[in-house]
């Protein structure tokens, strides 16, 4: 386990820099790592990422496919929002561990 500076507060991250505690995520911290994947953040990125930690919360498996299927924005829009790694990128921003999906 390592920490983070991200807003001035530390956060614990693990190896690949998913929140071991997502009660430590703010909005602010997204936007200050999304500048990491040279992402600025819009209303659509954060719809995108407050479903996912709704998600996240019920215990749902996550994949491009239902977050795609999600009516937020088709799989296509996933890929221009989060390029490189959607699913992983988006994963880490909402503050929630790699999903299961993600290699």
């Amino acid at each position: 386990m390592a920490e983070k500076l991200l807003s001035g507060v530390t956060v614990k991250v693990n190896a690949e820099g998913y929140f071991e505690d997502l009660n430590q995520w703010t909005k602010e911290m997204a936007v200050e790592m999304a500048k990491e994947f040279n992402i600025e953040l819009t209303e659509k990125h954060f719809e995108v990422i407050d479903y996912l930690r709704q998600k996240q919360k019920t215990g749902e498996q996550l994949s491009i496919r239902k977050v795609g299927n999600s009516g937020i924005t088709d799989i296509k829009g996933l890929y221009t929002l989060f390029p490189g790694g959607p699913l992983k990128i988006s994963s880490k921003l909402a503050g929630i561990p790699k999903p299961v999906s993600c290699v």
